[in-house]
């Protein structure tokens, strides 16, 4: 299991954006980037600072995802038929733990991804604890017995900040079908996010 290194909301504040869309990120209170030279003016970024910093971006944003998983999920995206920049998007969109976030099962994908490796989310009535699983349109994501009375799970089904997508079609409290692969503008992305970019920079 991947582990991210540094704290999920340094991101944010490096960034300038609060990406996950969070009341608690520091970037409401801050907007400058992290560490002594954070408040220093900016210069104006180079096509390749550019492409980077929407890579990390979007990256970012999926939690945990390593770069070598990254890289790869781009290469099979580039693979694809049809626009790279959206088959990238709903590659990463149909991991396992962003299903059980976008269901409002967890409050974060940080939160998604533990609850999935801790064994309490079920893919078509089977325990799955692998958090990259790619998830086929049609398969029907659970909760298990135990998850249902967690507080992590009840506090993420009553947030206010977020609605379940168009894409994933709930069943009742428990229980989300994936129903179509997402395309960008179908993606509830707190922030702008620039997958051109990202084929820029990886295409270079």
């Amino acid at each position: 299991m991947s582990k991210r290194k540094s704290a999920k909301y340094k991101l944010d504040r490096r960034m300038g954006e609060n990406i996950w869309g969070r009341p608690n990120s520091p970037v409401n209170k801050r907007s400058y980037g992290p560490g002594q030279h954070g408040q220093r003016r900016k210069g104006k970024m180079s096509d390749y600072g550019l492409q980077l910093r929407a890579k990390q971006k979007l990256k970012g944003y999926y939690g945990d995802v390593t770069e070598k998983q990254f890289k790869s999920t781009y290469a099979e995206a580039s693979r694809l038929k049809g626009d790279t920049s959206q088959n990238l998007i709903g590659l990463l969109e149909q991991r396992l733990d962003m299903i059980v976030y976008r269901a409002k099962f967890a409050p974060t994908i940080f939160s998604a991804r533990q609850i999935v490796s801790h064994g309490h989310i079920y893919v078509n009535g089977v325990k799955c604890n692998i958090a990259s699983r790619r998830v086929s349109v049609g398969d029907v994501i659970s909760l298990g017995s135990k998850a249902k009375e967690m507080a992590l799970v009840i506090e993420a089904q009553g947030l206010a900040e977020r609605d379940i997508p168009d894409y994933v079609m709930p069943d009742g409290n428990d229980k989300v079908t994936l129903t179509r692969v997402p395309k960008l503008d179908e993606v509830p992305y707190p922030v702008t996010m620039e997958p051109n970019l990202v084929v820029e920079f990886y295409s270079r």
